[in-house]
């Protein structure tokens, strides 16, 4: 019969065109990873955190010492910001400041002047100081060690520690008659015995002291 279409046909070529176009897309990236879209097309970074101002990561108790190292910083003002070591005299020398007094003072202190000072040349300056390296605190070892001298105290030390940092003992030290000389406050001196035997077998390990600046062993 004339006008009438096979309905079969038509649905199959219905299908067939629907299934030609959803293979001929292909996908696109998801919103994850698209990013930011720049003006010309390319993905824009992400903008960087804004910088803060240095903290100030120093012990305030400590007091600083002739030949300690300083870190010196001024908030964006590089001319100014520097390391350098405290003078004999106790002192440092910085552009813009010039003489201070260092020694005797905590970084806290040191800070506050430096601060004050600045303020006829930047506003509300930012100075951080920091200890680089102490170089005022050592202690002494004595006697029958292999490498006798002086030793900064940079770090918590114990007697055991300085005899290891000094070489270890000598062929013929005597090892149970160790022992360490302290000054008061009052100027007095204090006799301290370590005997080495025993702390090593974990006998009188009380004797093991933590070594104060100015301290010294002695090892006959």
């Amino acid at each position: 019969m004339k006008g009438k279409v096979n309905q079969p046909i038509v649905l199959g070529v219905f299908l067939i065109a629907i299934t030609g176009s959803l293979l001929g897309q292909a996908p696109g990236p998801s919103t994850a990873d698209q990013g930011s879209a720049a003006p010309n097309g390319t993905t824009a970074p992400s903008a960087p955190p804004a910088e803060a101002p240095a903290g100030k990561p120093h012990d305030a108790s400590f007091v600083i010492g002739k030949d300690d190292v300083l870190v010196i910083n001024v908030w964006k003002e590089p001319e100014v910001s520097r390391s350098l070591p405290v003078r004999s005299d106790g002192r440092i020398s910085l552009p813009l400041v010039g003489e201070v007094e260092a020694a005797g003072r905590t970084p806290l202190q040191l800070e506050q002047e430096i601060s004050d000072k600045l303020r006829s040349f930047i506003t509300d300056p930012e100075v951080t100081v920091m200890v680089q390296q102490i170089n005022s605190e050592k202690f002494n070892i004595l006697g029958q060690v292999a490498k006798p001298g002086s030793y900064p105290l940079t770090t918590a030390t114990t007697v055991l520690d300085a005899i290891a940092a000094a070489g270890g003992f000598r062929d013929f030290a005597r090892q149970k008659g160790v022992y360490i000389l302290r000054k008061s406050s009052g100027g007095s001196e204090a006799r301290i015995p370590f005997n080495y035997k025993d702390v090593i077998k974990g006998k009188n390990s009380e004797q093991n002291i933590k070594i104060q600046p100015n301290d010294t062993i002695v090892v006959p």
